[in-house]
């Protein structure tokens, strides 16, 4: 990698504290390849070990788009009908109601949905779920008991009532993993079973999954928090190793060079370096918006400072949401081409695939809250650092 982007890591981890971050990773491919990563900084702020491209990283909600695949090649595969009602697999998820206030009690009143949920909705987050961190709502819901936390990756945590009628609006929220379930039910295997062959062992991604192999301990970085006076803490964050549910939404592990092949597999139409993974007529039509007019990607709204600030990426700007990625639908400052697809995981993992450039990169660090400045930052610089030098 050139001099131009390790000079932009080193200054992510050599700033003063408050605006460094304790390690990172960038990378960037092209369809043809090769991968290109480097690293700077540490692994956790309480040890020495170098952060290093092959650093295990905890992907949070960049494991969406990995179980979105899955759930695109059961339809490949003819077991999966998008727009049939998602209980037609997966029962329960029929019994879930929209969620109509709270009683004098402070319970929460639940109406019956009139429309199913279909897996579609689940794809395009318009199924009605939501997070406790943004949405006071759910977070009402955790806080008074009624339903555990999302990342206690129980079962119960997903059966939080729905904000509104399914396929009304988008919003952000639990939805890939229910969609993650409906893999097991029809696949009849645990979703890591199914991902790692189906999609990790065609792209030669030997560093992924929800359980952490010994070497992936010895290499996995630590969550951060940073302080509101800037300062880093290191934690002890571990995603649940022995999980009620898999979770297709927040649960995976993984590197950047593991997660630059998936991306350049965007790039290749569906092609591994191993294997095909999905059919190139499924990639032409899952990297476009599935959403209707008037149903465009909004700001999150962070309701616990902790976990989230407010995030919206390039603010002013449509956006839209493929199949599962959120879709940039004018050209974006950093140099993405309309059309490009992207997203991130909570601890500042940043990523886009650009099919049109024929360009796809990522950026990553462990830092909570979620739209770090200082990271973000850092990533749409390394991000149009890349562009620049095309």
């Amino acid at each position: 990698m050139g001099e131009q982007y390790r000079a932009l890591l080193t200054a992510a981890v050599d700033g003063p504290g408050a605006r460094s971050v304790p390690g990172a990773v960038a990378g960037f491919t092209s369809a043809a390849g090769p991968l290109s990563a480097a690293a700077a900084g540490v692994r956790s702020i309480a040890g020495d070990a170098p952060m290093t491209p092959d650093t295990v990283l905890a992907l949070y909600s960049a494991s969406k788009p990995l179980t979105g695949t899955a759930v695109l090649q059961c339809v490949e595969d003819g077991l999966l009908d998008l727009d049939a009602p998602a209980a037609d697999y997966l029962p329960e998820i029929g019994e879930i109601g929209v969620l109509d206030g709270f009683g004098a009690d402070g319970a929460p009143r639940v109406r019956a949905v009139r429309n199913p949920i279909t897996t579609r909705m689940l794809l395009l987050h318009t199924a009605g779920f939501a997070y406790p961190f943004f949405s006071a709502d759910y977070h009402r819901l955790v806080d008074d008991g009624h339903y555990p936390d999302i990342v206690t990756a129980r079962r119960a945590a997903l059966n939080t009532p729905l904000l509104f009628e399914p396929g009304s609006r988008w919003n952000y929220g639990s939805n890939m993993d229910w969609a993650g379930l409906i893999v097991e039910a029809v696949r009849g295997a645990r979703l890591g079973e199914v991902l790692a062959e189906r999609v990790f062992s065609p792209l030669g991604m030997t560093s992924t999954g929800f359980v952490l192999t010994e070497s992936m301990e010895r290499r996995r970085a630590s969550v951060h928090l940073r302080r509101p006076d800037g300062s880093l803490k290191a934690t002890g964050i571990v995603m649940p190793q022995d999980a009620e549910v898999q979770m297709g939404g927040q649960g995976l592990y993984s590197t950047v060079p593991d997660y630059l092949r998936f991306l350049r597999m965007w790039l290749r139409d569906g092609a591994g370096d191993g294997g095909r993974v999905l059919r190139a007529e499924t990639v032409a039509w899952a990297a476009r918006n599935g959403l209707r007019d008037g149903q465009g990607v909004s700001m999150l709204h962070g309701v616990d400072p902790v976990v989230t600030h407010d995030a919206e990426f390039f603010p002013g700007q449509s956006k839209s949401w493929a199949y599962t990625f959120m879709v940039n639908d004018e050209p974006a400052p950093t140099g993405r081409s309309a059309g490009s697809l992207g997203w991130a995981g909570l601890a500042n993992l940043y990523f886009w695939i650009d099919r049109s450039a024929d360009l796809a990169g990522m950026w990553a660090t462990q830092v909570l809250p979620f739209a770090d400045p200082v990271s973000l930052g850092f990533a749409k610089d390394f991000e149009s650092a890349v562009y620049r030098s095309r």
